[in-house]
Formats: C-alpha cells, sequence, structure tokens
C-alpha cells in the first residue's frame, strides 16, 4: 500500500480566518482554545460528522488540532479519507501557544494549554 504523507501546517501559518476544528475534550477546551474554532472532542466526533462535514463546506479547509498532534493527525487522516480539505496543526496547542496565537478560555479566566 502507498500511504501519502499526512497534510500538515505549522501553528503560525494558520490563517486567522481559519476553520480550526479542536478534538481536545471538554476540560482542555475550557482551560483555554483558539477563538472562534469548532470544538467536537474525539470522543464524539463519529456522532457530530455531519455538523462537521458541514463547517467543512462552508468554510473550506479544516484546521485539525489537539494539545500536541497525535489525536488530530488521527482526525485529520479520517477526513482526508472522506474526500475533505484537512490539515493537520504540527504541535497542536502547544505550538499554537508557544508561537503566541490568542488564545481564550471559558468564563474569562486567562487561558492556558492543559
Amino acid at each position: 500500500m502507498n500511504f501519502s504523507p499526512l497534510p500538515s501546517v505549522d501553528a503560525a501559518a494558520v490563517p486567522a480566518d481559519a476553520l480550526v476544528l479542536d478534538v481536545r475534550e471538554d476540560d482542555e477546551w475550557q482551560a483555554g482554545h483558539v477563538e472562534g474554532a469548532l470544538h467536537v472532542p474525539m470522543s464524539g466526533f463519529v456522532a457530530r460528522f455531519g455538523e462537521v462535514t458541514e463547517a467543512v463546506a462552508e468554510r473550506g479547509r479544516a484546521y485539525v488540532m489537539c494539545r500536541v498532534g497525535g489525536r488530530s493527525a488521527q482526525v485529520t487522516q479520517y477526513l482526508v479519507q472522506q474526500g475533505f480539505d484537512a490539515v493537520n496543526i504540527d504541535g497542536g496547542m502547544l505550538a499554537w501557544d508557544g508561537a503566541g496565537r490568542p488564545m481564550v478560555a471559558e468564563g474569562g479566566s486567562p487561558a492556558f494549554v492543559l
């Protein structure tokens, strides 16, 4: 079998208006996330797949994110196999934070990566 490399992008290169798909769990999301991101935890991804495909159809490429890039790589691979334009954000939220990209938290607390 021939596997093509997983499409990925550096956190610093994600466009400000991009569709960011955050697949982390609720507690991780509440601690800190990209403002305007679509939050669909990997644990509930299949049940909410229609919501994801609708967002991708409307906004174009999905930039998939988790904490460090493992879960998002699996989701990105799945989306690509289904024919969607998706890329994995290398290094996930840790890289996003490290690149100084803006984050928000639930309840107005200071945002951090859990």
